[in-house]
């Protein structure tokens, strides 16, 4: 009797799989979203979206033009940050950057290199247009590294001792080429995984509301959990292919290194594309409207994911307000697993205890989704 009941809920299970699975295959756009967007999205950031600063367009005012001077400002031309443009006074400069044909100006008074050899102090002055102020700080701090490395080399061949209380020995782990496509390409990943599980999900049951056919599905053995089984796991495995298309584009074309556990980078995959299409099967339950469903999921899982897990802003940059609000996001934990085990390898303190995080989630909207989900038209 146990073998025949065994048997028929996995009849029945079967059988609702196969429904979702046509269901999807005459639905273009959930074939859209799942391996077309993200190849889209990849392309989009790995080439669209950069934060690295290159070809600064920057003003070079020098007053009184002589060897030393003229040393200087090639160091700016050499350097890959920096387009320079160069001018006989500071006036000029300062018109150029009004109109916002630069972005900052370095100044070389008349007595420049007169001071220096003289072994005096001489200032250089840096002005910046501060209206974007992140671009302004990189611009500052490329600025004063090329003065730096002149300095030294100026030194150097006069065989004078610069006299620095500190000298600054520079090591960038992990990401030594400084390269920001290394740095978005892992977090794009999430961002493609939170749409597809929260997005398509969240007009599941939804769609059955709205066409009439949940009736349908009522009246039919099936119970709740083999229900909302059947329509699952079709998703998990278009997010989990989605997945695999996205690691691929990014460890062979982007040339990302995949420097942790590939079957690690695949358990947590997995578990935050269980929590996301949780996420979604919620927000269907309660909305039983497409549309509502639709933009619902965009407002809490994709902004949210898109803005605050980490994925474009540092989140210790944000208010205190905010940054305790992304605690309750789960693309953060993910996020962090990603960009973990990419660049930095298999460290297992972040792994594990963002691992924990998402499966609290993970059980937390299991139960709201198993109380939620009743057999009943109300």
């Amino acid at each position: 009797m146990a073998v025949n009941k065994t048997s028929a809920r996995n009849m029945r299970l079967m059988g609702m799989l196969r429904k979702e699975m046509w269901q999807i295959i005459r639905d273009p756009s959930s074939i859209a979203i799942a391996f077309v967007m993200p190849v889209v999205l990849l392309f989009m950031f790995g080439y669209g979206v950069s934060l690295d600063a290159k070809n600064i367009p920057v003003g070079i005012a020098v007053e009184k033009a002589d060897m030393m001077t003229q040393s200087l400002s090639d160091s700016f031309q050499q350097s890959e940050f920096f387009k320079p443009s160069y001018y006989h006074s500071i006036q000029e400069a300062q018109q150029a950057l009004e109109e916002r044909k630069i972005d900052g100006i370095v100044w070389l008074r008349s007595n420049f290199s007169e001071n220096l050899q003289a072994g005096k102090q001489a200032p250089i002055e840096i002005i910046i247009n501060g209206v974007d102020s992140n671009q302004a700080n990189i611009t500052m701090g490329y600025i004063q590294g090329v003065w730096q490395s002149w300095l030294t080399l100026f030194s150097n061949a006069r065989g004078i001792q610069l006299s620095l209380p500190v000298v600054l020995e520079q090591r960038v782990w992990f990401n030594s080429a400084l390269n920001s496509r290394l740095f978005l390409v892992p977090g794009v990943i999430a961002v493609i995984m939170t749409m597809i599980g929260s997005l398509l999900t969240a007009m599941v049951v939804a769609r059955e509301w709205e066409r009439g056919t949940m009736e349908a599905l009522m009246v039919t053995p099936l119970s709740m959990k083999e229900m909302l089984a059947g329509k699952l796991i079709p998703y998990f495995i278009l997010g989990m292919g989605s997945m695999f298309i996205s690691v691929a584009l990014a460890v062979w074309w982007f040339g990302v290194p995949l420097r942790g556990s590939f079957w690690v980078m695949v358990l947590v995959s997995a578990l935050f594309m269980m929590v996301s299409l949780l996420i979604g099967l919620l927000i269907s339950i309660v909305s039983k409207n497409q549309f509502v469903a639709g933009q619902t999921a965009i407002a809490a899982s994709f902004l949210p994911a898109f803005l605050l897990s980490g994925f474009l802003f540092d989140i210790n940059s944000m208010p205190t307000f905010i940054q305790g609000i992304t605690y309750l996001i789960p693309a953060r934990y993910f996020v962090a697993q990603l960009q973990t085990l990419f660049l930095a390898g298999n460290v297992w303190p972040v792994i594990l205890s963002n691992a924990f995080a998402l499966l609290v989630m993970l059980i937390v909207l299991a139960f709201l989704v198993s109380s939620k989900s009743r057999k009943t038209l109300e």
